[in-house]
């Protein structure tokens, strides 16, 4: 028996190792974090090919574990016709289009991709997170065909916003297995 394989997709900067994403890794034998070349300047085509690698690398479709830009980054994978994947739980998608015009670093992240992604996905949205908007959330998940699962007060959904294990978070993604 195969079991499904987990891909984590951090978003800008990486996740620390006490935020969700590094503790359900580290629990975790089947869950592999994606490693780009550059956490502070993601290119687009690059953390893609990164991506690519990772899932051909697979023993079986994986779920993907996406946060914030890793969000975006699972959109525009889909929108390039990548296939092979089984489902997604995408938190705290930051919003590429609003964040480009104030940090230069993810401007090839922009537009964000409103595509259906051909798997089931989960978004998860904050009421209060600063790099996206709760209507806009609500648009990615509409585009995508995701459920959507709206927090109250969660900000980003990172460890700066108090998530650590995080585990509504991992009763979603067990949903998804």
């Amino acid at each position: 028996m195969v079991t499904t394989p987990v891909l984590v997709l951090p978003g800008y900067g990486d996740s620390g190792p006490e935020h969700w994403q590094s503790r359900w890794q580290a629990a975790g034998a089947n869950f592999r974090r994606v490693l780009q070349r550059d956490w502070l300047m993601p290119e687009r085509a690059e953390w893609l090919a990164t991506l690519e690698r990772e899932v051909a690398a697979c023993p079986a479709p994986p779920v993907l574990v996406a946060h914030s830009l890793g969000c975006a980054l699972v959109a525009h994978r889909v929108m390039a016709g990548g296939g092979g994947i089984k489902a997604a739980l995408l938190v705290a998608p930051a919003d590429v289009d609003m964040l480009a015009t104030v940090l230069e670093a993810v401007q090839s992240f922009a537009p964000m991709p409103l595509v259906p992604l051909p798997f089931p996905s989960v978004v998860v949205a904050s009421t209060d997170d600063p790099y996206v908007a709760p209507a806009r959330a609500e648009q990615f998940a509409r585009a995508w065909g995701s459920r959507i699962v709206t927090l109250t007060g969660a900000g980003h959904v990172n460890t700066d916003s108090g998530f650590g294990a995080w585990d509504e978070g991992r009763r979603l993604l067990e949903e998804l297995l």
